[in-house]
């Protein structure tokens, strides 16, 4: 009884099924030849039952398994892989449907292919979650086809997988192994000219096109007699905290990802970098209230910590409380650090309400506010207008767009460093400003 649960009916059989009724029929108008759709249908029985026992004879006929990652990072393509093999003793046609989480509203997955006998292969797709949380897989469905092609035999594999989706991890891992082989240019981070330098003597090296000339050391070189030059270390063991604002201001999507989502993926991937430049990273959320605050630390865990903090945020539909956060920085924060802000202001309205609690904390840290442009603005503006209507939408699109430029230059004026960003190149902009803030020895 278990396995006819897993038994189905082809299409083929059906249209055999067909023919025989037609067959009865014209026999009855036609009399004298009910013997033929009699033997029809004697061969179909017998083709059923063969085909039955082909199917499910052998007990474990085909093995599957799927493949997911421990945890899925958020806003990347993650791989998927179904892994299948034939213990048939003959030529099977596979269609493996697989249940994925309701989340990604997909209903296209579904694939066909030829195993023969004691053969296997592995499916393999994508899947780009935008929202972190827990996401469950249901079963893989097989359905396997003999070459009679009469009925189907199904198989459920990997039921019921429960597996989180963090912030993009993927992305950490990429820049990560770019800045450990200093080759953070060729995914479009500047090359930032370095202005002097810390004073804490490193070691004496050989001069290579592009060192400063300044630092040369001309008592070894008189002794090597080659052009030698001083090499001096960066300034260590900074703090570095990323402020996330969680409020309705943070919402708005682009590209399926929220506002926040960006700003989080951007935070994990920076904060990974300062702790592998050897300085401290922490990460600090609010909206009303201040909800999280983990301190800065470079310690082995602490990008674990990072990740587990990062992946329970959620947006709020409240105001953010600018006096809140200034008051827990003031009490938190005791040593000047790096204070990157990750926000979005939509009129300078709204910026100059907080703008006195910037200042205040421009005083004791140096802070950069990163806010965002809105790309489908952009659009709007760059596509022509063919109606008065399209003209009114493109200058109110115009207004908006130069309503972000003047918060910046605001800022700016204030002694605050600002990014203004497309949400795509958000984390390159930051990683930008943080190196650019390095090298001139800001921090």
């Amino acid at each position: 009884m278990k396995n006819l649960k897993n038994l189905y009916l082809n299409n083929r059989l059906f249209v055999a099924i067909i023919a025989i009724v037609l067959c009865f029929i014209l026999s009855f108008a036609l009399k004298g030849f009910v013997i033929i759709p009699k033997l029809l249908f004697l061969v179909l029985v017998a083709a059923v039952v063969t085909d039955a026992l082909l199917l499910f004879r052998t007990r474990r006929g085909l093995y599957g398994y799927r493949f997911t990652p421990e945890k899925l990072s958020n806003g990347d393509e993650n791989e998927i892989r179904i892994y299948l093999e034939n213990f048939y003793p003959f030529n099977a046609s596979i269609q493996v449907i697989d249940e994925i989480p309701h989340q990604f509203q997909r209903r296209d997955l579904n694939f066909k292919l030829q195993l023969s006998p004691r053969e296997s292969k592995t499916i393999t797709y994508s899947l780009r979650p935008v929202k972190r949380g827990e996401y469950s897989f249901g079963a893989v469905n097989v359905f396997v086809t003999s070459p009679l092609g009469l009925l189907k035999r199904r198989f459920r594999f990997s039921q019921d997988a429960l597996v989180p989706v963090y912030p993009s991890y993927i992305q950490m891992r990429r820049y990560e192994l770019l800045a450990i082989s200093n080759r953070l240019t060729e995914t479009g981070i500047k090359k930032i000219r370095r202005i002097g330098h810390n004073m804490e003597f490193e070691l004496i090296k050989e001069y290579v096109q592009g060192d400063d000339i300044r630092t040369i050391n001309w008592k070894a070189t008189a002794r090597k007699s080659a052009l030698m030059v001083n090499h001096y270390q960066d300034e260590r063991s900074q703090q570095v905290y990323s402020l996330i604002d969680k409020s309705r201001v943070m919402q708005m999507p682009f590209n399926g990802l929220s506002l926040m989502d960006y700003a989080i993926n951007a935070s994990l991937v920076i904060s990974n970098i300062a702790i592998r430049k050897s300085d401290k990273a922490g990460i600090i959320t609010f909206q009303d209230t201040v909800n999280t605050t983990l301190a800065a630390n470079r310690s082995n865990r602490q990008m674990g910590q990072i990740q587990e903090v990062l992946y329970n945020q959620k947006t709020g539909y409240r105001e953010s409380d600018y006096s809140m956060l200034y008051s827990h920085v003031r009490r938190k924060v005791t040593q000047r650090s790096l204070l990157l802000l990750f926000t979005n202001f939509e009129s300078m309205y709204s910026m100059q309400r907080q703008l006195p609690f910037l200042r205040s904390l421009a005083k004791q840290h140096l802070v950069v506010v990163i806010f965002f442009e809105n790309t489908e603005m952009a659009t709007l503006i760059n596509s022509p207008a063919t109606d008065l209507k399209e003209i009114y939408y493109k200058a109110v699109a115009e207004k908006f767009a130069y309503d972000k430029k003047l918060i910046a230059k605001e800022l700016q004026k204030s002694g605050i460093q600002t990014i203004l960003t497309a949400p795509e190149n958000l984390t390159v902009n930051t990683i930008n400003k943080y190196l650019e803030l390095k090298a001139r020895g800001m921090i």
